[in-house]
């Protein structure tokens, strides 16, 4: 079993104004594994908030995976990706690529998509889309690596 943190960033659902269909189906997903989801929280598209969180989960409460959900596309206030590379140690650019290519089976804008996974110190960050079935369809094209991946970090 693993420790899982699912963070929605989203100005909409952070303010009340929509509901997080993502994070759920996220959750969902990942009850496939044996994984408990421990910590889950919805934060404006901010960068600096974006990173706080990742380094708070990721340091402080140990978590063995953190999935994103949104702030992933070319708008201005997309800035997931960024902010999770100013926190991690190591790009795993695998997983962003997987998704990317089963994505591509289902849309062509998947192209526009700038996902990326690392690792900070013993947590693996994963940036999944803001779309409920672009959450589905990547987590589910990484899932089968993802208890391989967790337990490769943890080792010396």
């Amino acid at each position: 079993m693993f420790t899982v943190g699912i963070l929605t960033v989203s100005d909409k659902g952070w303010k009340g104004e929509r509901q997080d269909v993502s994070g759920r189906v996220a959750r969902e997903v990942l009850s496939r594994l044996d994984v408990s989801v421990v910590n889950s929280d919805i934060v404006p598209d901010e960068k600096e908030v974006i990173a706080r969180k990742l380094v708070k989960w990721a340091d402080e409460d140990k978590l063995d995976v953190i999935v994103t959900t949104g702030g992933t596309g070319l708008t201005k206030r997309d800035v997931t990706p960024e902010a999770t590379l100013s926190v991690v140690d190591r790009v795993v650019p695998g997983f962003a690529e997987a998704m990317r290519h089963e994505s591509l089976k289902k849309t062509p804008m998947a192209v526009l998509s700038r996902a990326v996974a690392g690792v900070r110190g013993e947590c693996l960050i994963i940036n999944l889309p803001g779309s409920p079935d672009g959450v589905r369809d990547c987590l589910e094209a990484v899932l089968p690596a993802l208890s391989h991946a967790v337990e490769t970090i943890k080792r010396d």
